[in-house]
């Protein structure tokens, strides 16, 4: 914790209700999966918390009681670079209205998350499927970023009135799935690498391009959700790392026809593989 920051919360601790609001500054957080994980790891907080996002700067303002070092170690113990920038006293009753505000917010996103849900699942499906047909790493490795996605979304679902425990026991086994999913595609490049495989292109660039426009509808789904929280608003601005990964494979599935060479396809599979597997480390970092 910063001196400026302990020194604010240590000459606030006589006031008449201990609530204060915590800004955290968090540079790995661009889409709302990242804020998902977040919400995750702060549910089991005792006592509970309260959360506002706001994305496109980056920032996470925490409403809470006493217990600023608990989520301070939570939030830079995700991985995203977080830290903590200034706490500030709230007024009477503050406390009580952002857990309340927050609550009510949830209720209106849920909607959205239920189709950002099932489009990501549907994708899935759809790009291991024609991925293993189509002999492309690209596919499959960019099908498990779309169950990634899913995933997080699900967990945030699955969350809504659960037990702390049953959070955490779902985020563990959804992370556990997606590990072995990326370990799998790790070995399928390796195992492409040394036995040769002979990508189709035109289905790279196919599902890529639909792949790309299932990204595009989610980003305008949490886009046009105005009346819920800021990061609903605003997040769909810096979401780029899945449509990123979707030209990463129409791209590569273009240097397949060009030069007839599988190595296009086997790097990016090899790069979203890794950035899913990273994805389910910091899953699995999440405790109680």
């Amino acid at each position: 914790m910063s001196d400026n920051c302990q020194k604010t919360l240590q000459s606030t601790r006589d006031g008449a209700e201990a609530s204060y609001v915590s800004e955290f500054h968090v540079p790995g957080m661009d889409c709302p999966s990242e804020e998902s994980m977040i919400r995750m790891s702060l549910a089991a907080l005792e006592p509970s918390v309260a959360l506002k996002f706001d994305t496109p700067n980056r920032k996470v303002f925490v409403f809470h009681e006493e217990n600023l070092e608990a989520i301070e170690e939570r939030m830079v113990a995700l991985g995203f670079g977080a830290s903590l920038t200034r706490t500030e006293a709230m007024t009477h009753g503050g406390l009580t209205e952002a857990r309340a505000k927050a609550e009510q917010e949830a209720k209106q996103e849920a909607g959205v998350l239920r189709w950002l849900l099932a489009i990501n699942a549907v994708m899935f499906v759809i790009e291991i499927t024609v991925g293993w047909w189509a002999q492309s790493t690209g596919l499959i490795a960019d099908s498990l970023d779309m169950f990634a996605d899913a995933a997080v979304y699900g967990m945030a679902l699955y969350a809504t009135g659960r037990s702390a425990s049953m959070k955490l026991r779902a985020a563990h086994l959804s992370g556990w799935l997606q590990l072995l999913l990326a370990l799998g595609a790790l070995s399928e490049v390796i195992r492409r690498f040394l036995v040769g495989s002979e990508p189709a292109s035109t289905m790279m660039m196919g599902i890529g391009l639909v792949a790309l426009v299932a990204n595009t509808v989610c980003l305008l789904l949490i886009a046009k959700n105005r009346d819920g929280g800021v990061h609903m608003k605003a997040s769909w601005i810096f979401s780029a790392n899945d449509v990123i990964a979707n030209i990463g494979v129409i791209l590569a599935g273009g240097l397949v026809a060009l030069t007839g060479s599988h190595y296009p396809d086997l790097v990016i599979g090899l790069i979203i593989a890794v950035i899913v597997l990273i994805g389910a480390r910091r899953i699995l970092r999440l405790r109680a």
